[in-house]
């Protein structure tokens, strides 16, 4: 086995102020599902709404079947058409639930 064996995936999903939400929703819970990690890339303020509000639906399709996620925002320096742009980039993977701090304060009580 090698380093590249343990690697997971990472879907890059680029998202735009015309993006249907539900549907970067369904490819977001489908990833999660299949145990890809996801980006999502946004420019602009309408691209960065639409992304949230996927990340919130995809919550929605997740967790009734177990999968409780988080999102981890950063800035990401881009180039569009050779012009320098500034990007949100969302990093959505599975939250491990024995490292919730809500997990950890119920283990500590005896």
């Amino acid at each position: 086995m090698t380093i590249y064996d343990t690697k997971p995936e990472i879907g890059c999903l680029k998202v735009s102020s015309k993006s249907s939400p539900a549907s970067v929703a369904g490819a977001i819970a489908g990833m999660i599902k299949d145990g890809v990690e996801v980006e999502i890339q946004a420019v602009g303020a309408g691209a960065v709404n639409q992304a949230v509000k996927a990340i919130a639906i995809s919550r929605g399709f997740l967790s009734p079947v177990g999968i409780e996620i988080v999102c981890v925002p950063a800035f990401a320096d881009i180039v569009i058409d050779g012009e320098y742009r500034t990007a949100i980039r969302f990093s959505i993977e599975p939250r491990d639930s024995r490292m919730s701090p809500i997990a950890a304060d119920f283990s500590d009580e005896s």
